[in-house]
């Protein structure tokens, strides 16, 4: 736990506030229509002065934060963020997605340490030098194989890498942010957008690609080549060769766009995912792979979303449920566990009650 000046500690939560409302400075001091002066603020962030009761009020008005966020002493690093598109991200958006990502890794260790479940994470891969997409097929098979996970579909990604120590955040934003990977005090994290929740499986993918980031580091960086490694890990463990060769019949000269829907249903991984796995294992031929994909672009595919469905589930209810058990157990107080999850006191009691 923090033992910083509090003058510090609220510097700090003022300037992580302020990022998540992707707000500057000026604009802040704008918004609470003249109580709070550019300086004021400059040098609350700077941990040089607490403000006043009034003060205080106006700027967590504005940010639309409770009081006790400010003086909250619990404080995680975030490291090794890499993120996904990130040529498309103006700095002002990423500080505002590393920061709600950041508060809310917060609030999860918080009560992992409060319940006395957090751990060290082990890396089933880091004796392994991933350095082709090959050997990325084999890191995949090993995860499986570690993990559990058999030779099926994966019913729930993110579930399944909450039950394996990979903290995961859907997180509010704009098309032009998929997702990034990093670690949280020891801990891997994978933030994935919200609008992915569109299209499940590319968010499916997305999420393992980033996996792949945090499990097979250094040798997965942001290179393209090493990028391919990363959807073929993706791939790979999406879509474990056995079945998948089973399914789709071992070696074709044609396939048809029925079973291709039929499959993304199955195995929820887009059709062009599937023909990307099938060129990978040899399934296909060249020319089929390139025909395949020019008409999917004439098909317009690409641009206005592509045929088929997948009928499934994408969301992790952990942390919600650590801090559910917590408060009813009386390990924290009702507005401890209303706090930590960012919820109105009144809401989160009604969330307790016995239906």
């Amino acid at each position: 736990m923090s033992k910083e000046d509090p003058r510090k500690v609220f510097g700090r939560r003022l300037e992580q506030a302020r990022l998540m409302r992707g707000l500057s400075l000026r604009e802040l001091a704008e918004a609470t229509g003249g109580k709070v002066s550019y300086n004021a603020l400059h040098r609350y962030e700077h941990g040089d002065m607490m403000p006043g009761d009034d003060v205080l009020m106006a700027v967590a008005d504005v940010l639309d934060k409770p009081l006790d966020f400010f003086f909250r002493p619990f404080a995680v690093e975030l490291q090794e963020v890499e993120f996904r598109k990130k040529a498309r991200l103006s700095p002002k958006l990423e500080e505002s997605i590393r920061e709600r990502a950041l508060d809310f890794f917060e609030r999860y260790l918080e009560i992992e340490q409060i319940l006395g479940i957090s751990g060290v994470f082990k890396n089933p891969l880091e004796n392994l030098d991933v350095a082709s997409p090959e050997q990325a097929e084999t890191a995949a098979e090993m995860i499986r194989a570690e993990w559990g996970l058999g030779k099926d579909p994966l019913p729930n990604v993110l579930q399944m890498l909450e039950t394996n120590g990979i903290k995961t955040l859907t997180v509010e934003a704009p098309d032009s942010f998929d997702g990034f990977s990093g670690w949280a005090d020891g801990h891997p994290v994978v933030v994935i957008a919200e609008w992915l929740n569109r299209d499940l499986p590319r968010k499916r993918f997305t999420t393992m690609h980033e996996v792949a980031h945090i499990l097979i580091r250094p040798s997965c960086s942001l290179s393209k080549d090493q990028e391919r490694s990363c959807d073929r890990f993706a791939g790979a463990v999406l879509m474990p060769r056995e079945s998948f060769e089973g399914d789709l019949g071992g070696y074709r000269r044609r396939v048809s766009l029925e079973e291709l829907k039929d499959l993304k249903s199955r195995w929820g991984v887009s059709i062009a995912a599937i023909v990307h796995r099938a060129y990978d294992l040899g399934f296909i031929e060249e020319s089929l792979y390139h025909q395949f994909f020019r008409a999917y672009n004439a098909a317009g595919y690409r641009r206005s979303g592509e045929p088929g469905e997948y009928k499934g589930t994408e969301a992790s209810s952990r942390f919600e449920q650590l801090v559910l058990r917590a408060t009813v157990e009386n390990t924290i107080s009702e507005s401890k566990g209303a706090g930590l999850l960012n919820e109105p006191l009144v809401e989160f009691k009604d969330r307790l009650r016995f239906s």
